[in-house]
């Protein structure tokens, strides 16, 4: 069947099933009668369904050859859905089924290798997926998109890391448009349950605030506090002790999500991870430092100083640069981007501001003292 009269035949089906079940042009539930809908093999009333993640509804069924037949369906207006199948739910190296309708309505679907994030890095017709002979269909029906494909299997398929992604923005050509959300989870066919996300996305980002808040946020103000305050009536040796200490375990705890997620995650990151121990080093010599600090009278007192102001200026330079590149290589997405490009403005700013009114005092105070000696002279 060509693939002009497969396309007639599944709208003409569409049409038939919109008499019989209409309840299905609105959101697609697994309570909607779909033998209709769909082609064969793919309306049998034998399927399994669960609502999977975000409104994704995932049909399925397992014949004795080890043949897994799905239809996956979401609720869709423009862009492309997608189901992936992945050995450790990550992304990277993973295979995945998109399907979408294009600009002037003809619907397509896909296989994809996802060889990296970028998009040049999402190969299409690539992939570990073996497909049957039975050839893979798209049907957008109401207000939801229904991908249909077989997957051959060398054995029963049980427990599979399943990924699914979703972009309002349509693919150009065949390049896939960036995912506007997407999650990992593990499924076990056999049962028809989900075990969760098989991706420890919470633990990422928490590990990110935690550095942003204790590295990029605390140590910075604490900082500037010791810089910038000293002349203000404020306890500023104390808030620049509280800030410190509390940047410096805030940033230890990041440092310990950080490992417990390489753990569960295997990221190759060596540089991130190189930068993140550094920093840790820098951190806890600063923390020794304050305990061996000599009095301000002690001859050795201005070395200590030299060493407390140039570690800690490493550590806050280094601490920033890492967090860059934490962002880059974790791709949280903009709103990140775009938050801790604010804090740094802020900070900066602040640096700025804080200088020009250092300068200022240090220059009030040569004129002063400059002042008392011309005084003394002429009295003499």
């Amino acid at each position: 069947m060509s693939a002009g009269a497969f396309l007639a035949a599944s709208i003409a089906l569409a049409a038939a099933a919109a008499a019989i079940s209409p309840a299905i042009a609105q959101l697609d539930a697994c309570a909607s009668d779909i033998t209709l809908l769909l082609p064969s093999p793919f309306n049998a009333s034998i399927f399994a369904c669960r609502p999977i993640w975000n409104s994704f509804i995932l049909r399925y069924s397992q014949n004795q050859d080890n043949t897994l037949s799905i239809v996956v369906s979401a609720p869709y207006t423009t862009g492309w859905i997608g189901m992936g199948f992945s050995k450790d739910g990550l992304m990277v190296g993973s295979s995945a089924m998109v399907g979408w309708i294009g600009r002037s309505g003809k619907a397509h679907i896909r296989q994809f290798y996802l060889r990296a994030r970028s998009s040049s890095g999402v190969i299409v017709n690539e992939g570990s997926l073996l497909q049957s002979d039975v050839k893979p269909a798209v049907l957008l029906y109401g207000s939801s998109i229904y991908l249909a494909f077989q997957l051959r299997f060398l054995a029963p398929v049980t427990v599979q890391n399943l990924l699914f992604a979703f972009a309002a923005e349509a693919p150009n050509g065949f390049h896939l448009t960036k995912h506007d959300d997407k999650v990992s989870m593990a499924f076990d066919f056999s049962a028809g349950s989900s075990s969760g996300s098989s991706f420890p996305y919470k633990l990422k980002r928490n590990h990110g605030a935690l550095a942003i808040l204790g590295w990029g946020v605390l140590l910075p103000v604490g900082a500037m506090i010791a810089r910038y305050c000293k002349e203000w009536d404020l306890p500023w040796f104390e808030l620049h002790l509280a800030f410190q200490f509390a940047g410096f375990f805030f940033g230890l705890a990041a440092v310990v999500t950080g490992i417990s997620l390489y753990d569960k995650i295997h990221a190759n990151v060596v540089v991130h991870r190189g930068l993140g121990i550094f920093v840790l080093v820098l951190g806890i010599l600063q923390v020794l430092a304050f305990f061996v600090r000599p009095d301000k009278d002690s001859k050795i007192r201005k070395y200590w100083n030299w060493y407390h102001h140039s570690i800690g200026r490493l550590a806050i330079f280094i601490s920033a640069t890492n967090i860059v590149l934490g962002i880059a290589v974790g791709d949280p997405g903009t709103s990140w981007k775009a938050g801790y490009g604010f804090n740094l403005t802020i900070i900066l700013i602040a640096c700025i501001f804080g200088e020009v009114m250092l300068r200022g005092r240090k220059s009030r105070k040569i004129e002063e003292n400059h002042g008392m000696s011309s005084a003394e002279e002429c009295r003499e």
